[in-house]
């Protein structure tokens, strides 16, 4: 399996170029680039890491992007989903360029780029299953596939050079709650044809055998409403999850009961996939969460947000009790219809503690099923589209070269599998493929509404206030005579209690009135100086009384 081994390639050949969801789950971008055309597939965010203090979202650097604006024809979207769609109201900023996608991923894109006050900039186009885009050099076919999402599409995407098949997230269900199954016929028939790569879904690729049916989950809830009649049922899912939450409203209905969907992303996408036809509600089903009250617990269900423990979503709310409309209770039933996303275990955990701490009874077992393709699925892709390359696409490393293991066993050679890093340039035509360069890649981060002006610098910052506070050292320099005027004062925060530490506190002030004498007397006017002579001394002697290394800060001021 080549990596990033440079080759030269000779003659037209197609280039490819992830800025990003290679390394990771999240923030997917890939760039395809043929001539003077270039097309990008999909525009995601990641959700930051625990290190990453204060910072509210991650995108990726488009700067290959931005430099190649005019040959950029647009964007092609495969699904609605935060890692393929959420940096779009960022990029779009810097890129006017149209999107093309299917008809809710276009609803859920344009009620982001209402609330950035871009929809009457942005061109966009929905496209139909099976329909084509011409842009560029490019034909852009769109085939039906199943997600945990509703109108989710693999892409074809044919040039001079040969046809690319990318998966997107998907997964075969031949039983989907809406819609109809995968097109694996389109699948083949391309096979037939002849494809040059398949970049496919690597997110199972350590799992064995099949993804169940989301249908199966609707059997499941049948059994917990059947089995807990006596009980307010509240159900905590994916908010883009529309297919589960068809299946529970389905089974809320059969039984007679009330929904309310809370949560405002939740209450978003359900709105979108009602207005465009994607969800079926009984009428009088949905009832606003202000009526929650006219019902017994017994005839009500909720559907929230917050299956993934996230602190301020609905059901973390009411675990706390800082709801102001749901009071959980002894007669409460919580279903966490999801998996935790790996690192959200201990967030989830203490959600579940709270909510039983309460009397309430929490399942959370069995009511989930993923939207992507374990092993044998994946297997059928490769089976049926028979690439020449094999380039494994959204995951971590460990599940791109599981992928990749699969590859080599149906008979991919070895030379033909490219496991890529984000801002590699991959070029490949039916002769030969490799690794012929790199572009600038990598995560901006956003915190609030600043994009990109919180680096590694800032963020070490953070990470040392953090851990061990930061101390202030406050003088001020008669501008005349260079003696000091006021001061040195001390400020602490996140470093010790100063009513308890007034030992400490005193002893360092004394430390700092000698420090600047020593610094009056030698007739240094130095600022730069005289800050390092603070630094060095204060850190010095805090370390050896502490063992701690809090951020100095001193301020001189001149009067």
């Amino acid at each position: 399996m080549k990596r990033t081994k440079k080759v030269n390639i000779d003659g037209p050949s197609l280039k490819i170029i992830p800025l990003g969801g290679l390394e990771q789950i999240g923030m997917n971008i890939t760039a395809f680039e043929y001539e003077d055309s270039i097309v990008v597939v999909d525009c995601g965010l990641s959700f930051p890491d625990d290190d990453m203090l204060g910072i509210d979202l991650v995108i990726p650097d488009v700067t290959y992007l931005k430099e190649n604006a005019d040959r950029v024809k647009g964007f092609v979207i495969t699904h609605g989903h935060e890692d393929h769609i959420g940096a779009l109201p960022y990029v779009l900023r810097e890129l006017n360029i149209p999107i093309y996608a299917t008809r809710l991923t276009m609803g859920l894109i344009e009620n982001k780029l209402r609330e950035h006050n871009l929809l009457g900039h942005t061109k966009r186009k929905v496209i139909k299953f099976g329909q084509s885009v011409n842009l560029g050099q490019f034909r852009i076919e769109f085939i039906k596939t199943n997600h945990s999402i509703v109108d989710a599409a693999a892409l074809a995407i044919h040039s001079p050079a040969g046809t690319v098949v990318h998966t997107g997230d998907f997964k075969v269900d031949y039983t989907p709650v809406f819609g109809e199954a995968i097109d694996l016929q389109r699948f083949a028939e391309l096979g037939k044809k002849g494809v040059l790569a398949l970049m496919c879904d690597s997110t199972n690729a350590e799992r064995k055998g099949f993804t169940q049916s989301e249908r199966t989950v609707g059997h499941t809830f049948d059994t917990i409403f059947h089995e807990h009649q006596g009980s307010r049922l509240i159900i905590a899912t994916f908010a883009s999850n529309v297919d589960r939450v068809q299946q529970i409203i389905n089974t809320a209905h059969k039984y007679g009961r009330k929904v309310v969907v809370e949560g405002r992303s939740m209450v978003n996408i359900i709105d979108t996939a009602m207005n465009l036809g994607c969800i079926n509600i009984p009428e009088n089903t949905l009832v606003d969460i202000d009526r929650l009250k006219d019902y017994p617990d017994d005839r009500t269900v909720i559907i929230t947000t917050g299956s993934q423990g996230e602190n301020m979503a609905a059901l973390s709310r009411m675990a706390s009790s800082v709801h102001r409309k749901v009071s959980i209770g002894p007669n409460d039933t919580i279903i966490f219809s999801s998996n935790p996303i790996p690192g959200n275990e201990k967030a989830v955990t203490r959600v579940i503690n709270e909510l039983e701490m309460k009397g309430a009874e929490v399942i959370f077992q069995d009511v989930h099923v993923s939207g992507h393709a374990c092993q044998e699925e994946i297997k059928l892709i490769y089976t049926l589209v028979h690439p020449k390359y094999a380039i494994p696409v959204h995951g971590e490393y460990k599940h791109l070269k599981a992928q990749a293991g699969i590859a080599q066993e149906l008979g991919i050679q070895k030379e033909n599998i490219f496991i890529l890093r984000s801002g590699n340039v991959l070029e490949l035509n039916e002769e030969k493929a490799g690794v012929t360069g790199q572009v600038a890649a990598g995560a901006i981060l956003v915190d609030g509404l600043g994009i990109g002006d919180v680096g590694n610098v800032v963020l070490r910052d953070r990470q040392h206030l953090a851990e061990d506070g930061i101390m202030i050292v406050v003088v001020a320099l008669d501008s005349i005579s260079g003696q000091i005027a006021s001061g040195p004062d001390l400020v602490s925060r996140g470093f010790v209690y100063v009513k308890e530490s007034d030992a400490l506190m005193d002893e360092a002030r004394d430390l700092m009135e000698n420090v600047m004498e020593g610094c009056v007397s030698r007739g240094c006017t130095d600022w730069g100086r005289i800050k390092t002579a603070i630094k060095d001394n204060l850190g010095d002697f805090i370390w050896k009384k502490t063992k701690r290394r809090p951020m100095i800060l001193p301020i001189i001021m001149e009067v």
